[in-house]
């Protein structure tokens, strides 16, 4: 058995392997390539024969044959000269050849066998039956349908006589008159009765090679004359059917003329057949596009699709359904859905699920979208709070997410199947406040419930409380809530006895708790207590690249919302929306994303730059442009104070020669809230030199 050498792994290397291996004549000790990523390595490694980098190593184990399969001249005389004399050495060339060659034949094997499988396909699928013979009268092909009706099996009939399986054939005289038989009733032995056409079959050079049959079994077409004659009671019962049902049925033709529709659409639009039948699909509709013709121009279904129609302006959703028939569009049936008891109910549920909505977490982690640095350290921040017990401070501007996270920190926590209570302490009353919180005992004030109410704190026991904007209670309510957090109980309004509660607080602000503690406006105490896990939640404008992932998302939601199919935001309107400085954050990128969506027409499908409103603000000077004579920009306070303290951080730092105790005291801020402060802005002596 000769021993090979193949030096070269591509792909006439590649080939060569494949032939080598698939006779039993050579023995392939190695293939070796320089490219270690080379096909014929990975499939040398899959046969288990050894590869490597240099053919050198190899030259002289014993090596009959060396096929050069490189194509590289200089590496063909290095072998030749390194070989041994009774080494014989294939060059590149006739290697490619030899490839090129085995690779057309592959190609024209696999197209033979596709055309053949396709052949047998075609003709297996067809409802006609079909017996092949050849000039012997041996039966060389029978597709299925030919074995059904015959009732046999095909691999019994393959090389028989033809007159063995069908005695009454007239195959043999037709290869004998050498014409073609059209037509032609013929009773089988099973008592089956077919109509068959029998054909000679007569190469080029007039000779015969066989002959063929095509035949019908008669019975289905006695079966489908039945059926033609059943199409009037069917007709009826349909009719009968569409005029019973509850849901208006409306029926057009392939023009979007009205066909037909029955009682229950005269009773939701109060249109009757006279207004509808003969008329444009567009005559019922108050408010909307017609579905009908969409369909008809799309020839694809629609559904739940919202609008209004006919003179009393009915609220409908509208499903609608082409009518094809052997691949010819005829028309389309909608069916109509009156939602005005649908609304009244989804109304009930809603208010309802805004009632259980207080008591559970909506959001998880995998509901906040972003993968930018600043956001992806916020969510780590608030997976490992998430694990832990402690209170929690959620701090960023308004419309920054702040209430997302404290969903998905209670329900990543042990507290997940227990309540959830949210409370917005800027929006409840002062005076009705500290009852909510912390409930009341009967007779504490006029109108008070008999027996008392538990207050919010007793109604989380075991679960979450989240406190939104916190940085807006009085000072009063600061100190109550202190002793919640130190003494983990509570004191009803008009009760002198505590109540113990195992709570979890979430609390957020976008209000510089800070700055509130030199003006007096925020205890230091409960700053202390609240910031043991300060989680700063970034502005959109700072997270610039989330922006394309929240479109996404928010597309996909308002496309349930306002009932449409809009894919994608247009390049150009996104590089707008990436240039602007969003003061409302995620919540006013949703509100433009909403608006856009209004204006565009029910068939678009992408936000053009022409959909977005004008965005009324602009981005707000670099530092170091000069202040004086500058006009209002549009931004919010918030805003305005964050970056002229942001630039005076950074001038006091400077000043100070990066010094932070030194900075700390000019500034007449603790140096904790420095630290805080140059970590917020994301100032630090590398970026400022």
């Amino acid at each position: 058995m000769k021993r090979v050498l193949i030096v070269g792994a591509g792909k006439g290397g590649t080939a060569l392997l494949k032939l080598l291996k698939a006779t039993n004549r050579m023995e392939i000790v190695a293939i070796v390539d320089i490219n270690n990523q080379a096909d014929g390595l990975r499939l040398a490694a899959e046969l288990d024969i050894q590869t490597g980098s240099d053919w050198k190593q190899w030259i002289h184990k014993d090596i009959d044959i060396v096929i050069e399969a490189t194509g590289d001249e200089k590496t063909f005389e290095a072998i030749l000269s390194r070989r041994k004399g009774k080494t014989v050495v294939i060059p590149g060339a006739v290697a490619y050849i030899t490839a090129e060659l085995l690779e057309e034949k592959e190609t024209l094997l696999t197209e033979l066998k596709t055309q053949t499988i396709n052949q047998e396909l075609i003709l297996n699928s067809i409802h006609d039956g079909m017996i092949v013979i050849d000039e012997q009268e041996n039966v060389t092909f029978m597709n299925r349908s030919a074995a059904k009706i015959l009732g046999m099996d095909k691999k019994d009939a393959l090389k028989r006589k033809v007159d063995e399986i069908i005695t009454s054939t007239r195959l043999p005289q037709i290869m004998k008159t050498r014409r073609k038989e059209v037509n032609q009733k013929l009773i089988l032995e099973n008592g089956k009765k077919v109509i068959t056409t029998r054909i000679p079959i007569i190469n080029s050079a007039g000779e015969v090679m066989g002959a063929f049959a095509v035949f019908k079994d008669i019975t289905e077409v006695v079966d489908l004359a039945e059926e033609i004659t059943d199409l009037k009671e069917v007709k009826t019962m349909l009719e009968a059917i569409i005029q019973s049902s509850d849901e208006a049925i409306t029926v057009v033709d392939e023009d979007g003329k009205g066909l037909m529709i029955n009682p229950a659409y005269t009773r939701i639009t109060g249109l009757t057949e006279k207004d509808i039948v003969g008329k444009p699909a567009t005559v019922d509709i108050y408010e909307g596009e017609s579905m009908h013709m969409k369909v008809l121009q799309t020839r694809r279904p629609v559904r739940g699709v919202r609008m209004k129609v006919g003179p009393a302006k009915k609220d409908v959703i509208v499903n609608v359904a082409p009518v094809i028939v052997d691949g010819k569009l005829k028309g389309s049936v909608g069916v109509l859905h009156d939602v005005t008891e649908i609304k009244s109910l989804t109304s009930e549920l809603k208010r309802a699920r805004q009632i259980i909505r207080k008591l559970e977490a909506k959001y998880t982690f995998d509901d906040i979208i972003g993968t930018s640095q600043e956001m992806t350290l916020a969510l780590e921040q608030a997976k490992v709070g998430a694990k832990t017990p402690a209170t929690v401070l959620l701090r960023g501007e308004s419309g920054t997410g702040k209430e997302l996270f404290a969903h998905a920190i209670h329900n990543e926590s042990g507290r997940r199947h227990n309540k959830f209570i949210r409370v917005n302490c800027a929006a409840i009353a002062e005076s009705l406040l500290e009852s909510e919180l912390f409930g009341y005992e009967e007779g504490a004030f006029s109108g008070a419930k008999r027996g008392g109410k538990k207050g919010l704190f007793e109604e989380a026991h075991n679960g979450s409380i989240f406190l939104d904007e916190i940085g807006e209670l009085s000072l009063q309510m600061q100190a109550k809530l202190l002793r919640v957090l130190q003494e983990k109980e509570i004191v009803r309004v008009g009760g002198t006895k505590p109540v113990p509660v195992d709570v979890r607080i979430i609390a957020a602000t976008h209000v510089n708790l800070e700055k509130a503690i030199m003006n007096k406006s925020f205890r230091e105490d409960l700053y202390y207590r609240l910031n043991r896990l300060p989680i700063y939640i970034p502005p959109l404008r700072e997270r610039i690249e989330d922006i394309p992932l929240l479109i996404e998302y928010l597309i996909q939601k308002l496309n349930e919302n306002y009932g449409r199919n809009v894919k994608r935001l247009d390049d150009d309107a996104l590089e707008k929306l990436k240039g602007y400085n969003w003061p409302g954050n995620v919540r006013e990128l949703e509100n433009i994303i909403g608006r856009a969506m209004i204006y565009m027409e029910n068939y678009d499908e992408v936000i053009q730059l022409s959909h977005i409103p004008p965005l009324k603000h602009t981005a707000p000077e670099r530092e170091g442009q000069k202040d004086a004579g500058q006009v209002w920009l549009g931004e919010t306070l918030q805003v305005a104070v964050d970056a002229y303290e942001r630039k005076l951080l950074a001038e006091a730092y400077q000043a100070h020669n990066y010094n932070k105790t030194q900075t700390a005291k000019a500034l007449g801020i603790s140096i904790r809230n420095l630290y805080y402060k140059l970590d917020k802005y994301n100032l630090d002596k590398n970026s400022m030199q």
